[in-house]
């Protein structure tokens, strides 16, 4: 029977098992071996890695044939508006694509984020918004690069979902055997 693991990767860690100059990795947190992450989350996003003992099961969790909405936490430098919300909606021209259109809608900082090590910038007179970002695809850097092309650059980014699954009651750096498969 396949294992998965849920992982709430903290800012910093590589997706990776093996040693990163200054960088911790997976290694760091996971001491099971044989488990590998099902897709990738780069060191500057914080958020839900997921990973298997199993090849097929981690195919399927990063193959965009799948569709797998990933849903993330984006904190944003400046004032969110309905304009750039509708431009994310439709996908965004990137210089070497077009993004399929994104479910994208403000939000609230949410109630239990925990603090970011180490914090983000901060400006006292630029003001931050958090919306709730959802894609069916997932290339490098593609949030950043997406709130960046609507002119509101990313200043923190969590993933809180993949499909059925979230960082729900799990710790930054802390991770979960799941029992459910899907």
């Amino acid at each position: 029977m396949p294992r998965l693991i849920l992982f709430n990767k903290p800012y910093g860690v590589v997706c990776q098992f093996s040693t990163q100059t200054g960088h911790q990795s997976l290694k760091d947190f996971i001491p099971l071996p044989n488990f590998y992450p099902a897709g990738r989350l780069d060191a500057d996003s914080e958020g839900l890695v997921l990973l298997t003992d199993d090849g097929k099961l981690q195919s399927r969790i990063s193959n965009p044939k799948y569709k797998l909405p990933k849903t993330y936490w984006v904190q944003v430098e400046g004032l969110l508006n309905q304009a750039a919300l509708r431009k994310l909606r439709q996908g965004v021209v990137l210089k070497d694509f077009k993004t399929k259109p994104a479910q994208s809608c403000l939000m609230n900082q949410p109630d239990d984020l925990w603090p970011r090590i180490p914090p983000i910038r901060f400006r006292k007179n630029i003001p931050t918004s958090w919306m709730e970002l959802v894609l069916s695809e997932g290339k490098n850097r593609q949030v950043r690069r997406m709130t960046a092309a609507v002119f509101f650059p990313t200043l923190r980014l969590i993933r809180y979902a993949i499909g059925q699954y979230t960082l729900q009651g799990i710790a930054p750096g802390e991770w979960r055997m799941q029992d459910h498969l899907f």
